[in-house]
């Protein structure tokens, strides 16, 4: 055994954890980083004690070299994340090393990427609304500023595409006063290159900064890359007073991550057999999304559910901490209506009269109760068809088509695949509009003509009432 008082060696070597061990009193401390003495370039973080002198530590680079009795040198510090004005129009990993193009990463601040939350912290709440301008979700599912909005959906049916149209839409409308970090957390290579693509195309990357650790990588990697994004959303919040944008695809990754590295850590799991830790885990990662006196931090995550279950355990510890969910549906993707969002499984603490006004309100739930009748009215019209309805069964089940159709939406993330321009649609005028298709007004219009339209103006047939409507304005 190694005297000197910052160095151990390696006793085992299981998966992606490294089990070493140090003298009496040279103890290292949780999450210091260490690297091997004859192979600097790899490290790996002290993650929990296995025993008097031993710790088990996440293998943070490749460790196809190491051995049994390889020494290991305690650095004494914790992984520091680089900070400052320069990770903006960049994409990088864990350590905060460029993933992208454009050159080698010099910065004159970093930060360790665990921290406390100060329990002084002066922690403020606003109830000021975030326009996506994406209609189904600023109606039924208002996003607020410091807020949490969770995207829930099972494999395939757009949640990272909604959550790269948000990214887009509310980045672009603040771009004057924001700066937003996506945090990429066990998703596939290929959709992290192509977010960064689609940024840099929307002119919106000069404000962001892509963190990522992708599918490929050790469950380690993917595990602390989350907390490298939000030690930069901090600084940019701190330092910066700046309000920050932070996006996660997706917060299941990081709790399966999670789950991997108890396994491998002998660590016993819940009933469920998901890790012990994963509330703590989750409340660690969520406390730290916090606004300030200084800045706000206002989140999407997107949330993959295994096979479409949201009961599942890991799931269900993520719906505490957010004030708007937004569950996307399978039923709805087949119908071909896309973002393929499920109104009546979704909602919103900010579906508040007092803060989004008595009209939007009004509005809302009056739509969200026809789409409630419909569904009763659906199972019969599959039994016995439309025909035998009442008239009144008859209107309900036309008018919430054309409302459901209506919350379709071209995307502009999507342009190049659909061949078809993205629209922005503002809170007004989708108000506006639900209340119109709610009152009749659109009852002579064919259903289809409210598919994947911006505003109700675009419709080029005449209404209930006879009159033309105005040509849509300008796509903002």
């Amino acid at each position: 055994m190694t005297t000197d008082t910052n160095e151990g060696k390696i006793i085992s070597l299981r998966g992606q954890i490294i089990e070493v061990e140090f003298g009496g009193a040279n103890k290292p401390m949780m999450h210091d980083l260490l690297f091997v003495k004859d192979q600097p370039q790899i490290k790996m973080e002290v993650y929990s004690s296995s025993g008097p002198n031993r710790f088990y530590c996440l293998a943070l680079t490749s460790k196809h070299t190491l051995s049994k009795l390889n020494v290991v040198v305690n650095s004494g510090q914790q992984i520091m994340f680089p900070t400052g004005l320069k990770m903006l129009g960049r994409a990088v990993n864990l350590f905060g090393e460029p993933l992208d193009t454009l050159g080698e990463l010099k910065t004159d601040t970093s930060l360790p990427i665990h921290k406390t939350i100060d329990a002084r912290s002066n922690i403020v709440t606003k109830k000021e609304l975030l326009e996506t301008g994406i209609k189904v979700i600023d109606l039924f599912s208002p996003f607020v500023k410091g807020g949490k909005m969770g995207l829930f959906g099972g494999a395939g049916v757009g949640k990272t595409m909604l959550l790269t149209e948000i990214l887009h839409n509310v980045v672009k409308l603040h771009e004057d006063k924001a700066v937003s970090v996506f945090s990429g957390v066990g998703e596939r290579s290929r959709e992290g290159h192509e977010l960064y693509l689609a940024l840099q195309q929307s002119d919106t990357l000069k404000n962001s900064t892509v963190v990522f650790g992708s599918m490929g990588e050790n469950p380690a990697v993917r595990f602390l890359s989350a907390f490298s994004a939000l030690t930069l959303s901090e600084y940019y919040r701190d330092e910066l007073n700046k309000d920050v944008l932070f996006f996660i695809d997706n917060v299941f990754r990081f709790a399966q991550a999670g789950n991997e590295i108890s396994t491998l850590t002998h660590t016993l799991p819940s009933e469920d057999g998901y890790q012990a830790t994963l509330e703590s885990e989750m409340s660690v990662f969520h406390e730290r999304l916090s606004s300030t006196d200084k800045g706000v931090v206002s989140s999407v995550e997107a949330v993959y559910v295994p096979a479409d279950d949201l009961l599942d355990h890991a799931v269900q510890t993520i719906f505490p901490y957010l004030d708007s969910v937004i569950v996307l549906s399978r039923a709805v993707y087949q119908e071909g209506i896309l973002p393929a969002i499920d109104v009546i499984s979704s909602g919103s603490s900010a579906l508040d009269p007092e803060i989004v006004g008595t009209e939007h309100h009004r509005i809302a739930l009056e739509a969200r109760v026809l789409l409630k009748k419909a569904e009763n009215v659906e199972r019969i019209v599959s039994l016995v068809g439309e025909g035998e309805l009442s008239g009144e069964d008859q209107a309900i089940f036309r008018r919430a088509r054309r409302l459901k159709n209506f919350m379709s939406q071209p995307f502009f993330v999507a342009e190049s695949q659909k061949g078809q321009k993205g629209k922005f649609v503002s809170i007004k005028d989708t108000v506006t509009d639900v209340g119109d298709i709610l009152a009749g007004k659109y009852d002579t219009v064919a259903e289809e003509q409210f598919l994947f339209i911006g505003t109700a103006k675009e419709i080029g047939t005449k209404l209930a009432d006879g009159t033309q409507p105005a040509q849509p304005a300008v796509n903002q």
